[in-house]
């Protein structure tokens, strides 16, 4: 027989351990692992020179923008951001122009990113204003629900318990995940009022509105009226309180999950003195007694997933002296990967860590079954890296539209060199080597 691709002379993670072998890939599929003498003859060979493999990695929070907001991010710069940063399948928010909430407005951006992909690309939805679409919209292609409590977005009246309570059955029914975003719009209204009434639009006045407590409100609401229903996905947690009832409530139900980002894990409140408003953001940054809680408990098996909240904006809409006139957010496909790789040589992480926060979690929260893992009959999805490469980051260089970072500069160690994404050669040494197009849009099967 002959297979379509043969990667050679790989360091692939399999089952937590580094093993030395030759992968054979056929039809977008792992088909074998084993030495090189027992490898089949095949059309492609791949010298991966030694190079660490890993189970292509899948960030579960991403915000592909396109339509009305593709001046700030669309399909293709996306997902070119993506497979640069070694990711290979991306979940994209539902916050789009328009919100993505419908069995029409799921289908239109399908449509639109069918063509432009080079990633695996999952969709969530918002909720609809009447449940009952719930399961038309899985079979549309939602991967997902998302849950905004931070300001009304999508149908579901946000304010309303029965309605979330009920929400949360029908998701749970459905076996999706139910992600959130945990801010409380009536404590963030109250505060933003009071402030703003009081003409203060510093950064401290926007830490002030997006408290802790405005967190925490929002975390222990919901964790209320899930109950024991089901799943429940804490987005972007950022405060010690909120974390502490997360992992309260995961002592008693294993189906409540989490997800930290980066930048919770690597800036804090006082970088504002350094950065200014570019490192606006919902949750917002915290003081270090929050990121060390956040550290320790990532270290300890509580938080599940990391996800880079890849929120493209234009620089105009990053630089403003009034903080409430700023968008929220901050590009970090391009940043993520390398930065948590530094982290590994710090000695902060394990490789295991990685691959079980950035592939085997998420493959597993978002029931993405042939993800996550470099086994036999699982989609070839390879993330190489090259843990010896030294540089600094270089936000002009990002395939993203939003050529900006925090990380600007810094140096790290460790360096996404190749991607996979279903047997296919995607970037290689930084240069995009797949037609637009290529990448494949995710579906649950109901």
């Amino acid at each position: 027989m002959i297979v379509d691709s043969v990667l050679t002379n790989a360091k692939a993670y399999i089952n937590k351990e580094l093993v030395q072998c030759c992968i054979a890939i056929e039809n977008g599929k792992i088909f074998k692992i084993s030495k090189e003498t027992h490898m089949p003859k095949s059309d492609n060979k791949i010298d991966l020179k030694n190079f660490l493999v890993l189970p292509g990695l899948i960030d579960p929070h991403v915000h592909l923008r396109s339509e009305g907001k593709s001046y700030k991010e669309d399909f293709y710069t996306g997902t070119a951001a993506a497979a640069a940063g070694g990711f290979t399948t991306v979940l994209d928010m539902p916050n789009n122009l328009p919100v993505t909430f419908s069995c029409e407005t799921l289908r239109n951006r399908v449509k639109l990113a069918e063509s432009r992909i080079l990633v695996n690309v999952g969709f969530y939805s918002e909720f609809p204003r009447d449940l009952i679409e719930l399961t038309e919209i899985v079979k549309e292609g939602a991967i997902a629900f998302k849950l905004f409590l931070a300001r009304q977005i999508g149908g579901l009246n946000i304010d309303n318990d029965q309605d979330l309570h009920e929400a949360l059955i029908k998701v749970n029914e459905l076996d999706l995940p139910f992600a959130v975003h945990a801010e409380d719009k009536n404590l963030l209204m109250m505060n933003e009022k009071k402030l703003k009434n009081s003409n203060k639009t510093d950064f401290k006045a926007f830490l002030k509105v997006h408290s802790e407590e405005v967190e925490y409100v929002a975390i222990n609401r919901l964790l209320r009226l899930n109950g024991d229903t089901g799943g429940l996905h804490f987005c972007h947690v950022s405060s010690m309180k909120g974390l502490n009832s997360i992992i309260n409530a995961k002592k008693t139900n294993p189906k409540i999950t989490c997800e930290v980002t980066p930048n919770h894990l690597l800036l804090s409140d006082i970088d504002f003195d350094r950065y200014g408003s570019m490192l606006v953001m919902m949750p917002p940054l915290r003081g270090m007694d929050n990121v060390n809680a956040l550290w320790k408990a990532l270290r300890s098996g509580w938080v599940d997933v990391l996800g880079s909240d890849h929120a493209p904006h234009s620089v105009e809409e990053k630089m403003n002296t009034n903080v409430w006139d700023v968008k929220v957010g901050l590009p970090g496909l391009e940043t993520s990967l390398p930065l948590m790789l530094t982290m590994i040589k710090n000695r902060l992480l394990t490789v295991g860590d990685l691959v079980l926060l950035f592939s085997e979690n998420p493959a597993r929260i978002f029931k993405l079954h042939n993800l996550g893992y470099i086994k036999k009959g699982k989609n070839a999805d390879f993330t190489v890296i090259d843990f010896k490469k030294k540089y600094k980051i270089d936000a002009s260089s990002f395939y993203s539209k939003a050529k900006y970072s925090p990380y600007d500069g810094w140096d790290v160690q460790g360096a996404p060199v190749k991607t996979f994404v279903n047997g296919l050669l995607v970037m290689d040494e930084q240069r995009l080597v797949a037609k637009m197009g290529s990448g494949t849009i995710l579906k649950r099967n109901l």
